[in-house]
């Protein structure tokens, strides 16, 4: 009893305000990762680049990736908080110039300044929680923030639409500068954070370049490999070089730099060494139901694109209430290895129940498998960082949470690749089964860009035929995610509980 007293989370009415504008930062720039999506005809409407269309969105998330570990490291090399403000900056600035965007080769770019804006809001948000809030009580807060980041994640198509349609997509931009500024405001007039330990700012530029070099190659390998080229093709094989070598080049320059990105012995912790790999795994399978769930929906039910984003809601309810629920419990009890253990089981039986998922039946059935996914996810990413966190020393806060993030951001990117080559593998073999392949061979190796008027205006037989193709490849796409989520339970099962700190490690 003594002990859930000690560990009973309280509510700082200063550090609830700062962390709620520090919530809305992140909120806006987890939610501009998808918001983009359908308002995408409205920019090709005005700009034209159809062919850089798929861009738009590769160009935030190729940002993010680039930058996370260097907004880590430099956070904790000159701090947190003058950190978190620069990234702020950068993204309210890249928002405006994606605003104000006259091509779409302007739009792309300034879509890459902003992904790199909000790579330092997203770690240094965490990183600042880390170093303000002692991980006994952190569960709380990081609850709330990933209920945050389902919202967001969910939300932002229909977002997107809304702002689009009602005025026009320029305000899917604009609409991020009175929400960012007002955090900015707060948090530089209220913000304290533990001083910094005085070592010299020795910057880690070769590692930078070169891991920056190495994931710029993979995102190009798995955004072009077996859609714009061939996976054969010279292309994506240099590429494959590329990534290759820059990334041994990364290892051998971390390994020996005084200040690396990347610190090696941070892999030398077992809890954050499995904590990142659970990240990977969240990250990855995350994809698998957030960006292919929705095209089972409109393409194999045929229902319209705002129908669809209700029937997620399960799934967007079940992530926010089981965050905030976890939250709660880990700073009641201090206890949190059960949480990914349990997560990652349920989220292998709920893919594998996607896996085997009948059009014919009724919603309920789809709506109840997406609330266990849901909640499998919410149970996962409710651990990763606040373990890594306990385990980190102060000192390196900010890389710890930037290695995890880092290993998210790139699960999402590999996951959306490598889902979308079993779909598209697995669409093309069930074609070729068939003898009316012919009028369907553009659609199959259209890949997720295949919508339901597409599919409506193909002759009777080729439409069943292309329809009974397209479920199956989907079925092996959760089949797929259910063989990552049964790996992430043997990860899980090896995640060591240790005490969580009652500091937070300033003093």
């Amino acid at each position: 009893m003594r002990r859930r007293e000690r560990l009973r989370p309280s509510w700082d009415p200063q550090v609830a305000v700062l962390f709620s504008c520090m919530t809305l930062a992140m909120f806006v720039a987890a939610m501009d990762q998808t918001v983009v999506e359908t308002a995408l005809p409205s920019i090709v409407a005005e700009l034209g680049g159809l062919t850089e269309l798929p861009w738009v969105t590769t160009a935030y998330m190729f940002g993010i990736c680039v930058s996370v570990p260097l907004h880590g490291k430099l956070g904790d090399l000159y701090g947190r908080k003058r950190l978190f403000l620069i990234a702020l900056g950068v993204f309210l600035v890249g928002s405006m110039l994606c605003g104000l965007a006259q091509s779409m080769p302007q739009l792309v770019v300034f879509r890459l300044l902003q992904g790199v804006g909000a790579g330092g809001i997203i770690v240094n948000s965490w990183a600042v929680i880390g170093t303000v809030v002692p991980p006994a009580i952190q569960g709380r807060y990081q609850g709330i923030v990933q209920s945050a980041y389902a919202l967001a994640s969910v939300s932002g198509p229909v977002v997107g639409g809304v702002l689009s349609e009602t005025l026009n997509w320029r305000w899917v931009f604009y609409v991020n500068i009175p929400l960012g500024a007002f955090a900015l405001v707060v948090v530089a007039a209220k913000l304290r954070v533990p001083d910094q330990d005085q070592r010299p700012p020795v910057i880690d530029w070769w590692g930078a370049v070169l891991v920056s070099g190495a994931v710029s190659s993979l995102i190009l390998l798995v955004t072009v490999g077996g859609t714009r080229y061939p996976w054969t093709s010279v292309p994506v094989l240099s590429s494959i070089a590329a990534t290759v070598i820059l990334a041994i080049g990364a290892v051998y320059i971390e390994r020996r730099a005084d200040e690396p990105l990347v610190p090696p012995h941070l892999f030398g912790d077992p809890v954050i060494r499995v904590s990142i790999l659970l990240a990977f795994v969240l990250g990855f399978s995350t994809q698998g139901i957030a960006t292919f769930m929705p095209l089972f929906q409109q393409t194999v039910d045929g229902v319209s694109p705002a129908i669809s984003g209700w029937r997620m809601t399960p799934f967007l309810i079940s992530w926010a209430v089981t965050s905030a629920l976890c939250g709660r419990a880990i700073s009641r009890t201090g206890r949190y290895r059960r949480f990914p253990v349990l997560g990652t089981v349920l989220l292998a039986v709920a893919t594998f129940s996607l896996s085997v998922l009948n059009p014919g039946l009724p919603y309920v059935v789809q709506g109840a498998v997406l609330a266990v996914a849901g909640t499998g996810l919410a149970m996962l990413s409710s651990v990763v960082q606040l373990a890594a966190l306990n385990a980190a020393k102060p000192a390196d806060t900010g890389v710890a949470v930037s290695t995890g993030a880092f290993s998210r951001t790139v699960g999402q990117a590999l996951g959306v690749a490598v889902f979308g080559a079993v779909f598209s593998t697995v669409l093309t073999w069930t074609l070729l089964r068939t003898p009316a392949t012919d009028p369907l061979s553009a659609p199959a190796h259209s890949g997720t860009g295949i919508s339901r008027e597409q599919i409506d205006a193909l002759p009777p037989g080729s439409r069943d035929t292309l329809l009974d193709g397209i479920g199956t490849a989907l079925h092996g796409v959760f089949l797929a995610a259910a063989v990552v989520a049964v790996i992430g339970v043997v990860i899980a099962l090896r995640l060591r509980e240790i005490p969580l700190r009652q500091d937070n490690g300033s003093g």
